[in-house]
């Protein structure tokens, strides 16, 4: 008896210990993925597949959107209408409330296209990204004819606010942008000079909406978490080196 209760006792000891391993090897992983979350860069491209987004409304990524040479590339020779046909807008599968986002991208001649954050993909609502989400455009600033409109140029703040100084490189070449938004700051930076700075949703902010061509789109530019979206107008465009910090 004697025996079998020590060698009971022994286990009871060693499952205690298990146990308590297990659950600060738990603690350890909830702590790393907290730092990570609030401080460190996730990638959201790997340069091999698109793992982590989707075409908008769908639950996989167009075939129009391939991988060139460790870019995310849209192959726009099947245009259909003003997108691409099994393209469309794609967007990541994690949502993002204040965050510092870096990324490159090149477009070709007379290309146009689009990164767009604060994407609520709800599209018994909204049709498309841009119905909700806010717009730094990416365009060839020498060939496309947005380029004649008001802050519808590269950098910009799609037709909100034009970006300054201009330090866009021209089609083919590839260009560093950031997005940080931080407690309702806005910053744009683009090939590493700060190009525009504003405050979201304050009573300027509204006014700017309400002069926009977003005025009539319900909810326009209020969300304050929400997708990170790589926009298909029809054009060959490429990205790569996406990550995003969280803040």
């Amino acid at each position: 008896m004697l025996k079998n209760y020590i060698a009971a006792l022994a286990i009871l000891t060693l499952a205690g210990c298990q146990s308590t391993e297990s659950e600060n090897t738990m603690a350890e992983n909830d702590q790393n993925q907290q730092v990570e979350a609030e401080g460190e860069w996730i990638s959201l491209f790997d340069g091999k597949t698109t793992n982590g987004w989707h075409t908008y409304g769908k639950d996989s990524v167009g075939r129009a959107w391939v991988i060139d040479d460790g870019a995310l590339h849209l192959d726009a020779s099947n245009k259909k209408d003003w997108q691409t046909s099994d393209g469309g807008d794609i967007v990541t599968e994690e949502e993002f409330e204040d965050f510092h986002l870096e990324l490159e991208w090149k477009v070709a001649e007379n290309g146009n296209s689009g990164i767009i954050f604060y994407v609520k993909e709800d599209t018994a609502k909204y049709d498309y990204t841009w119905n909700t989400g806010l717009e730094m455009q990416v365009l060839d600033n020498n060939g496309h004819p947005d380029a004649k409109i008001e802050k519808h140029r590269a950098g910009d703040l799609y037709d909100l606010i034009a970006s300054s100084p201009e330090t866009v490189k021209p089609a083919g070449e590839w260009n560093k942008a950031e997005i940080i938004s931080d407690n309702g700051q806005l910053v744009f930076h683009l090939n590493g000079e700060k190009v525009l700075e504003t405050t979201l949703w304050d009573d300027n902010w509204r006014q700017m909406v309400a002069g926009s061509k977003f005025a009539d789109m319900e909810n326009w530019g209020t969300f304050r978490s929400g997708k990170i979206a790589i926009q298909d107008h029809g054009d060959n465009v490429w990205y790569r080196n996406i990550r995003i910090k969280r803040l």
